[in-house]
């Protein structure tokens, strides 16, 4: 009567392990340039807990553990007009759109009565926030199941002043 019980809570621990400590959170993006034209870019986060590797983008990694956070940097343009991201594109572009795995987050540009640098309004799950200076970064905090959370950095909130 044992090893049945022995063995179905074995199998049972073992089909629970990677889906606890795997994920993958493939990220698609769209970003459009001051043209027009807009890109499709794919970027996510993948981590394979049994073959230590973390997956940033098209880069795979060998790591013991998960890490802790990647931050993704946001760079304006001199004039303030155009902003760049390193993982999304090899120049300026205007404005973007990533959904990565439950998460959306945005920067488009928004003209308010006060203005705020470069008339950008960077949107994390829904809650906005503008850039207080020339770099920002969007910093990913992970847990074995994905995302724990997402904390921009660089930013002030908007407190529905700016109209």
């Amino acid at each position: 009567m044992k090893q049945p019980l022995i063995f179905a809570i074995t199998l049972t621990t073992l089909l629970a392990m990677p889906a606890m400590a795997n994920f993958d959170l493939p990220g698609h993006s769209k970003i459009s340039y001051p043209t027009g034209i807009n890109q499709e870019v794919n970027f996510g986060f993948k981590w394979q807990k049994k073959e230590g590797k973390f997956t940033i983008g098209e880069n795979t990694y060998n790591i013991a553990q998960i890490p802790e956070s990647y931050s993704l940097a946001l760079t304006l343009s001199n004039d303030d007009q155009q902003v760049y991201v390193q993982e999304f594109a090899k120049g300026y572009f205007s404005e973007f759109e990533w959904k990565i795995g439950e998460h959306l987050i945005a920067l488009r540009k928004k003209r308010f009565k006060v203005p705020v640098r470069g008339d950008y309004v960077l949107s994390v799950n829904g809650s906005d926030y503008f850039l207080a200076g020339r770099n920002a970064s969007i910093k990913f905090v992970f847990k074995e199941g994905g995302i724990d959370y997402i904390i921009p950095i660089g930013i002030t909130k908007d407190m529905g002043q700016k109209k």
